[in-house]
């Protein structure tokens, strides 16, 4: 089982690879060294690293008996291959003193409560919790929590009312905390400040006879603000100039040290308890302005804020005075569905709440940090993982949770590891420089563990008058990659890996993936191999011109058209806006492009086996392949639901049941939009019409119906048109997935891998490819 972390020692960056010498003078390959003596290094690499967590040896410790019987008294109880992922984790974190610890588990495996179980554990020495989600995914955490852990007390940090929130925590500090508590803050709130203004007031100041000016004065102290000017003079400030100076920085008074600025409230005015019970009802569904009315005069405002705050699924059960529900079956089943993503807040007020953690609550006040979906925090200048960073300094322990550790490039892993574990990355050498960048330590993390390609380019000039000269240019690209010693160095000592397939005991059933090359027609083939004849022709000479505004519309437009070649297409120049190509329709409305008649006999094959799809396809708007789709299979006798980005993230999952309820045979989106926290177990069979260009979301779309739970054998089909961009495309997405599956210790054996030959980036390396065909 891969559910165990390895302890290993510090390895010397400096390793590398020597050829290994025959008696005949001939090298031995890589493969045949491994097969004749890889059991002699396995037991070499026991020995010297011997592994933190043995799940023999620690079986028979009073500390493993103990924390299985945490998890045993749960409400629910993880399987036994979770519970020892569990253990393994809490055992680097508090038996081996690591600040960190990643969950490096399969989409699927259950990480929400393997987490939770980890902090049921670590209760018993650090009571709180903070859990960093998804926006769309907080009252799922909540939820979970609720159904696992026996009186937990659960504070949903993610509305307007989170300063208030975080105001009444503040105040029970240094209060016994008896029973677990989970902060569950949403990823977006977290990075959110509040809203300000300039504050001043004005004077009026007598520049010349009968002529004045309106200068900006501090309202406290009434004297008038000065600045510097470029003789260095202080003189007043004009109101229009202030108001111009003040919105780019709050400012204090110079004489007093007042503030110069003040909050606002953006949006709607503020309204009354009464009118803001009566709004969050009309929110419910089945509940409309009379039945709403009518809830008011019953019960009050006073008591139904209450419930709404605090007991949902007792306002589910209301009664009147007559001891009668108040609503239906059928009305309470929607509404508990709705009210699982549902907070009403009383009181508005904005402040960063990582902030807000960082400035007035006392250190590692939250014993334990959970990162749910931690890939998405690993950007350097993103406002979101920078916060990340802060809350970890302020928790005495990390648990990050992912699927996708990393995305192919070895400096998706920099910035994570810097804000979760940067003591060794200090102890590395990789520290700021003197301005406080990280971009000079990230280009020598690259260096030493990643693939950094440098393309020198020689260029004749005849800017000598005796001589011939020629100019070297020097240019730096990065490809997918990550080295062996950076995995063993900062991957594996922290990090625990679980497998969907190790959690065994029949959980969950197969899963296979399945690559479709669909052939052309003949008008299609033509048309296409004209088009890119031509577009790749004016991109060459582009290039040469080193003008690069064409590289994207013409990978765009490549990888496009075959999908709609049921519309007139045509490419003009991005900035001259010049006419490049016009290729009218190919098809009409009422043909079938080969891809589509391929979907519509995956479609009805499954549908005649009991299988509902779900059909991925990127393409909207203008190129909207979606209702087309919708159009097509409604005519062969299915029902489809379109899911468009118009449906709040938070309402998916509602929305998506409703649609299943209803009996579609399809449901069609964008991966983007349920590429995390949705667990689609009605579709066991899943279908990629075009699967763009992020590595993340490729794997996590492909796996929302592979989970616990799915009792049906789960297909995933990837099509492309043969000799088109999209199958390089393909190929690329498969390197990349491969360089990913590298560092959770599995390389992939099926689906795309058939594909995977050689290739760089996916954008540099497909425009490479076009450039080459």
């Amino acid at each position: 089982m891969c559910a165990t972390v390895a302890g290993v020692a510090k390895t010397s960056p400096d390793t590398a690879e020597a050829p290994v010498e025959e008696g005949d003078g001939k090298s031995l390959s890589m493969a045949q060294f491994i097969e004749d003596f890889g059991d002699g290094l396995l037991e070499q690499v026991k020995y010297q690293n011997p592994p933190i967590y043995d799940t023999e040896v620690d079986k028979t410790t009073a500390v493993w008996a103990e924390r299985q019987a945490i998890m045993d008294g749960l409400k629910r109880k993880p399987f036994p291959a979770q519970a020892e992922t569990v253990q393994a984790a809490v055992k680097l974190l508090l038996d081996q003193g690591e600040r960190a610890a990643v969950l490096n588990c399969d989409m699927g495996t259950g990480k929400t409560m393997m987490a939770i179980c980890a902090a049921a554990i670590i209760h018993q020495t650090a009571p709180r919790t903070i859990v960093i989600s998804p926006p769309h995914l907080v009252y799922k955490w909540r939820r979970e929590i609720l159904q696992t852990v026996p009186n937990a007390k659960v504070w949903v940090l993610n509305g307007p009312d989170t300063l208030r929130k975080l105001l009444a925590i503040r105040s029970l500090v240094g209060t016994k905390v008896d029973v677990p508590e989970f902060f569950v803050l949403g990823r977006v709130r977290m990075r959110m400040g509040f809203h300000w203004e300039p504050a001043f007031i004005t004077r009026k100041l007598l520049i010349a006879e009968k002529h004045q000016i309106e200068v900006a004065a501090c309202p406290d102290c009434m004297m008038m603000i000065e600045r510097e000017n470029s003789d260095g003079d202080h003189v007043p400030i004009s109101a229009e100039m202030a108001n111009v100076v003040f919105s780019e920085k709050r400012c204090k008074c110079d004489r007093c040290g007042s503030s110069l600025w003040t909050l606002k409230r953006p949006g709607k005015p503020i309204q009354s308890k009464s009118e803001m019970v009566l709004s969050a009802l009309k929110q419910i569904p089945t509940i409309g302005e009379k039945t709403a009315q009518k809830l008011l005069g019953l019960f009050g405002e006073d008591l139904l804020s209450q419930m709404l705050a605090d007991n949902l699924y007792d306002f589910v059960n209301l009664m009147d005075h007559k001891g009668e529900l108040v609503f239906t079956d059928r009305q309470a089943k929607r509404m508990e569905r709705a009210l699982a993503t549902f907070e009403f807040s009383v009181g508005e007020g904005g402040y960063q709440a990582t902030e807000f953690i960082k400035r007035y609550m006392p250190p590692n006040y939250f014993g334990l940090l959970v990162v749910d979906e931690g890939h998405e925090y690993k950007n350097d200048s993103s406002a979101q993982g920078q916060a990340m960073g802060v809350l970890a300094t302020q928790c005495k322990k990390t648990l990050l949770l992912t699927g996708t550790l990393m995305g192919g490039y070895a400096d998706d892993l920099f910035h994570l590891l810097w804000r979760i574990d940067p003591s060794t990355m200090v102890e590395d050498g990789f520290k700021p420089n003197e301005r406080g960048s990280m971009a000079t330590a990230a280009m020598q993390f690259m260096r030493q563990h990643g693939i950094l390609k440098d393309v020198y380019k020689e260029t004749g000039s005849s800017s000598h008058k005796t001589a011939k000269g020629k100019q070297m240019t020097v240019r730096t690209s990065k490809a997918p990659g990550f080295g062996p010693v950076g995995i063993m160095r900062y991957v594996v000592p922290i990090t625990v890996f679980l497998k969907l397939r190790d959690i065994g005991q029949n959980v969950l059933p197969s899963y296979d993936e399945h690559f479709i090359d669909v052939p052309m027609s003949d008008d299609m083939e033509g048309a296409y191999k004209a088009m890119s004849s031509r577009l790749l022709q004016e991109l060459k000479q582009a290039l040469v011109l080193k003008d690069n505004s064409l590289l994207g519309v013409v990978m765009n437009v490549l990888l496009a058209w075959p999908e709609c070649c049921f519309r007139h297409e045509v490419v003009r120049h991005p900035r001259t806006k010049a006419l490049l190509y016009s290729q009218p329709a190919v098809v009409d409305e009422a043909t079938l492009t080969p891809k589509e008649e391929e979907l519509i006999r995956l479609v009805k094959q499954e549908k005649a086996q009991g299988r509902k799809v779900l059909v991925y396809s990127i393409y909207s708007g203008t190129r909207d392949t979606q209702a087309r789709l919708k159009s097509q299979l409604e005519q062969v006798g299915c029902k489809v639901g379109v899911l468009r980005s118009t449906v709040d993230a938070s309402r998916r999952e509602d929305w998506v049941a409703d649609q299943v309820e209803r009996g579609i045979d399809v449901l069609i989106c964008n991966p983007e939009l349920v590429k995390t926290g949705l667990d689609l177990l009605d579709f066991p069979t899943i279908v990629f019409m075009q699967s763009g260009y992020n590595v993340y979301t490729l794997m996590q779309a492909a796996r929302r119906s592979w989970r616990i739970g799915q009792k049906n054998a789960v297909r995933v089909y990837f099509l492309g048109y043969q000799g088109s961009s999209q199958v390089d495309c393909l190929k690329l997405m498969a390197k990349k997935i491969a360089v990913t599956q590298s560092t959770s210790g599995d390389m992939p054996d099926c689906g795309l891998d058939v594909l995977n030959d050689s290739g760089d980036s996916i954008e540099v390396a497909l425009a490479k490819k076009l450039l080459e065909g």
